[in-house]
């Protein structure tokens, strides 16, 4: 399974100035974890402190953020971002607003989550 970058259907969403935001082709294929500890790879995220607690809510809007800002690989989407929990927190994600048309283009269902 590969996800999508939106350039590809000729509509460049972007999640920065020169790239493209990531998107999955399913949510279903996003079996990330949605309890416990991740950390981040530094690609993702530079800080020293790349650990978060996807019990407090505050640390698991934070790793959503970066992973979906910061990701260039559809890989990083499937093994840190759950799709239910995608769909519970997504009005209160602070997003890119290219990253967030990207998704909600080929998410319909995240425009009424």
């Amino acid at each position: 399974m590969q996800g999508l970058s939106p350039t590809s259907a000729g509509v460049a969403f972007l999640a920065r100035p020169g790239r493209p935001a990531v998107v999955a082709r399913s949510l279903a294929e996003l079996t990330g974890p949605s309890q416990g500890l991740v950390e981040l790879p530094v690609r993702l995220m530079w800080n020293t402190e790349r650990t978060f607690d996807l019990g407090d809510p505050d640390d698991l809007l934070w790793m959503y953020e970066n992973v979906l800002r910061e990701t260039t690989r559809c890989e990083d989407l499937r093994q840190l971002i759950n799709g239910r929990t995608l769909r519970l927190v997504w009005r209160r994600l602070n997003l890119p607003r290219g990253v967030r048309q990207a998704w909600e283009s080929r998410h319909r269902s995240l425009r009424t989550a």
